[in-house]
């Protein structure tokens, strides 16, 4: 893995041809703080394009300076110990921002031919700018290495899917800069995704089983510090946007994050990570079936994708892709 600076379209243009690897993300440079623009553009400019926003979740690095950079908290008119202050918290990031984007009328259609491209959908528009540097960065996993890791073959699938983007890369040109941070790879993990499928009785009301197994999905996620960061009904967007998706009785994305996991990863060095989170776990039924099929990148991606060096990262990596799967497990999944 490598990182460059490129400057304009014509130099991202050669510097593709000459890649040893595979382009992983991509992202825009603007000088300064472009916080304003970049919400400004994800807030309304996008939609132009088709492209629906879900869960922002902004300015992530003051919920980490508010968890573990503050000792002290008011309650009840008092000054108290805050219970989760780490002396050794140092923030390095002036921006974090998570913003989960969905190009409805065009990933419905798709998804009825690849399920699996709800491993990235929604997506993360990702806005970072660290502390001293005055640098803007948006960007997002390419789409070549999403549609690669979620498996995607289909030609036309895998076309249109990236063509999506090339309207959104030119509106971030626009709004934020032309200067390219391109990050590249050399291969995914032998198993980039996790799979599973849960068998159930579907008895006379799917929504029933959908409503007590989200019920207690959440729960056991919860229980083990993780943040259900985000939610969409995909069946019901397609419904109410009267787009054809009758191979599913039921489809869902729910968005996964562990605060301390990825303090410890953007916070830490690796703030370009973060356009892969959060996680997307996808979980369908096809229409007349008993079994709730479920996918989800495998954070392993992460460290191959991004380039990853730092063991405790890695290790952290490893031991949460573990978690999930047993959670997973625990909840009556059959791991695929």
């Amino acid at each position: 893995m490598f990182s460059r600076l490129l400057i304009g379209a014509a130099a991202l243009s050669l510097a593709a041809s000459m890649a040893f690897g595979a382009q992983g993300a991509k992202f825009y440079v603007g000088e300064g703080d472009k916080e304003k623009v970049y919400m400004d553009m994800v807030n309304k400019k996008i939609t132009t394009l088709g492209f629906v926003l879900s869960d922002p979740h902004e300015r992530i690095n003051d919920a980490y300076k508010t968890k573990w950079g503050t000792e002290f908290k008011t309650e009840k008119g008092a000054q108290v110990k805050h219970p989760d202050f780490d002396p050794t918290f140092k923030a390095t990031l002036d921006n974090l921002g998570f913003f989960s984007i969905t190009n409805d009328s065009l990933i419905g259609p798709l998804l009825m031919k690849e399920p699996s491209l709800g491993g990235f959908s929604p997506f993360n528009l990702h806005i970072y700018k660290k502390m001293g540097e005055n640098k803007t960065y948006v960007g997002h996993v390419t789409p070549e290495a999403m549609l690669d890791i979620v498996g995607v073959k289909d030609a036309d699938v895998r076309a249109k899917f990236a063509a999506s983007f090339v309207p959104l890369d030119k509106l971030i040109e626009t709004e934020i800069g032309n200067k390219v941070h391109i990050v590249d790879y050399k291969a995914l993990p032998a198993k980039p995704m996790m799979t599973f499928e849960m068998p159930f009785e579907r008895g006379a009301s799917l929504e029933a089983f959908k409503s007590d197994f989200q019920s207690k999905f959440e729960e056991a996620f919860e229980s083990h510090k993780y943040i259900i960061a985000g939610y969409k009904d995909i069946k019901g967007s397609m419904t109410d946007a009267n787009i054809e998706f009758g191979r599913y009785d039921e489809y869902w994305v729910y968005s996964l994050c562990h605060f301390r996991f990825s303090e410890g990863i953007f916070n830490q060095g690796r703030p370009d990570a973060g356009a892969l989170a959060p996680c997307s776990m996808y979980m369908y039924v096809e229409k007349g079936s008993n079994k709730l099929m479920i996918g989800m990148p495998r954070l392993e991606t992460w460290s191959a994708v991004m380039g990853i060096k730092d063991q405790k990262m890695n290790d952290s990596i490893v031991a949460l892709d573990k978690e999930i799967i047993k959670i997973m497990t625990e909840l009556g999944a059959k791991e695929k």
